[in-house]
């Protein structure tokens, strides 16, 4: 088997492949190139793309060049695949300041000297804007029939619920079998990599490109990941996990790497960090807080370096002593008019994913506190006064999750 995809086999990542013998041969007869696509739906891309990202990171790796296609076009459409309703449609001003965005995590993720496996970036509104309905209706279109675009996942289960798909949606896998093919003519594109859902799009375009110009082409899935405890990889009770430090500080992701499920430590090591399988075997057997560090440590470092990866263990050790003051956490503002309702108002604003009636459970087994001191009553109002010595308040909600507030 070819180095690449038993790497890429070895550490998780492997669901299914439209070819593995014939793929597997190609690679070790040459370098290619391969991509992924990215539709640019927010400024930043979520911990819920890492796996992606982390693939293009081991093409790179093993001699290949990743494409990075940003969805310029596609995401003023919306892919349904995994989605219950129609995508919000964005302007285009708002689409180009998300691929300005997102392209400063690639260049930090896929960085390399060597010219030759330097990542190339493609926007797919290039050539879907330039499409000409008619023509492409009939030079591509008949290439589909609806009896096998109804059996895809991303239709059928939409369906199933008699949940609402529009046309424009139903047109998003054309669309990226077209970019795939577009890719392989002009950037010499044999591999498409995607999600596990995006399987019925991905096999359109190789089919697709044998079609139209008689070219072999693969494609390979990853497993949709899902924590130990059942959730979306990416989410947390405070939101999604950004990868841009503009909007998630390096602290924050930091600690959602800290706070992994014991049964998924070992398996996103292997996903999530550049450390060798041989490094990882022989680890494998140590505490566990202590694997938790280093996946915290190595996550973090990659995206944010080794600086900021040090500064949040250091930061995350004195946060957690029982009388740390919390000075060095990242500040959240609250307005006067939020401090002068109640305790449990506070902890709602600052942490919206907890209800109310949990926040009182909390005060009443004395888990929150307000600059290490319980607090035991659920009016108890933090006012003006609290904040004149130091010019914040450290809140507490168990022994976890600590806040530096500022007025």
């Amino acid at each position: 088997m070819n180095n690449f995809l038993k790497e890429f086999k070895d550490r998780g990542y492997y669901y299914q492949c439209t070819n593995e013998l014939g793929l597997s041969d190609l690679l070790n007869k040459e370098n290619i190139n391969a991509y992924i696509g990215f539709d640019s739906t927010a400024p930043s891309l979520h911990v819920g793309s890492l796996l992606q990202i982390m693939c293009l990171r081991l093409l790179q790796k093993h001699g290949h060049r990743p494409i990075v296609l940003l969805g310029g076009g596609t995401t003023r459409i919306g892919d349904p695949s995994g989605k219950e309703e129609t995508r919000k449609i964005l302007s285009e001003k708002q689409i180009e300041n998300n691929i300005n965005n997102i392209k400063k995590v690639f260049r930090i993720f896929l960085k390399t000297n060597n010219p030759k496996l330097k990542p190339i970036f493609v926007n797919n509104y290039k050539w879907l804007s330039k499409l000409n309905y008619i023509n492409f209706l009939r030079d591509i279109g008949k290439h589909f029939t609806i009896n096998k675009m109804l059996t895809f996942d991303s239709v059928k289960l939409r369906l199933e619920r008699e949940q609402s798909l529009s046309y424009m949606e139903f047109n998003y896998m054309i669309l990226q079998a077209y970019d795939f093919y577009e890719l392989n003519k002009s950037n010499k594109c044999n591999l498409q990599i995607g999600g596990s859902d995006q399987w019925g799009n991905i096999i359109n375009g190789v089919e697709l490109i044998k079609r139209e110009s008689g070219n072999h082409a693969y494609g390979l899935t990853t497993p949709l990941i899902t924590l130990a405890s059942g959730t979306k990889m990416g989410k947390t009770e405070k939101g999604a996990v950004w990868l841009n430090k503009e909007i998630l500080s390096p602290y924050d992701y930091w600690q959602f790497w800290r706070n992994t499920d014991d049964r998924d430590v070992i398996r996103f090591l292997k996903m999530f960090t550049d450390l060798s399988l041989e490094e990882l075997d022989n680890v494998k057997n140590k505490n566990i807080n202590e694997l938790k560090i280093l996946l915290a440590n190595n996550a973090t470092a990659m995206l944010h370096g080794e600086k900021e990866a040090k500064k949040s263990l250091y930061l995350a050790k004195n946060t957690f002593r029982e009388n740390s003051t919390g000075e060095n956490l990242p500040g959240i503002k609250v307005t006067s008019d939020v401090l002068s309702k109640n305790i449990v108002e506070l902890i709602s604003f600052v942490n919206k994913d907890i209800s109310k009636s949990e926040i009182r459970r909390l005060i009443k087994s004395n888990a929150i506190k307000i600059d290490n001191q319980n607090i035991q009553d659920e009016k108890y109002i933090i006012d003006n006064s609290f904040f004149s010595d130091k010019g914040f308040v450290k809140l507490s909600i168990g022994k976890k999750k600590h806040f530096k507030i500022l007025n």
